[in-house]
């Protein structure tokens, strides 16, 4: 793929410096997948525990790291969550390769962190539907890993 095939806003992060090649990538993807794994299985028991704005800061933290190890197995590495989002759209939305829907589910989790974290607004049914909304991301993910 040559550079006149790049995503605009891709194209733009790279040269912000916001999206950069990284060698290591590849072998840091299991660490990644390993993280979300963790995060989703802490947000399940905060859940259970009735820790709801815990639940859906793990959750959202599980699709950080899902996505990360995708930019990472296409040896990239992205500098702020905007640049994730771009990065993941290019590489793998684009391509038929991921349904937008996890872009979609991830932009929200960030915004249902932020709300949780910053201004102590959650709720159990958020939570529940933003850990399964990782569980499928991570499913997908390992998936798509395997490639």
């Amino acid at each position: 793929m040559g550079k006149e095939d790049l995503n605009p806003e891709f194209k733009r992060c790279i040269e912000k410096g916001k999206i950069v090649a990284f060698k290591k990538g590849t072998s840091l993807v299991r660490k990644e997948l390993n993280s979300a794994t963790d995060d989703l299985l802490t947000s399940k028991d905060s859940l259970e525990r009735g820790n709801c704005k815990w639940a859906t800061i793990q959750a959202y933290f599980s699709m950080f790291h899902t996505a990360r190890a995708l930019i990472y197995a296409k040896n990239y590495r992205e500098k702020s969550h905007y640049s994730l989002v771009i990065a993941l759209d290019h590489l793998y939305v684009e391509r038929g390769l991921l349904d937008r829907v996890f872009i979609e589910s991830l932009t929200m989790g960030k915004e249902m962190r932020e709300s949780a974290d910053y201004r102590s607004s959650f709720s159990r049914e958020g939570a529940d539907d933003l850990i399964k909304a990782a569980e499928d991301f991570l499913n997908v993910a390992r998936k798509l890993s395997k490639k």
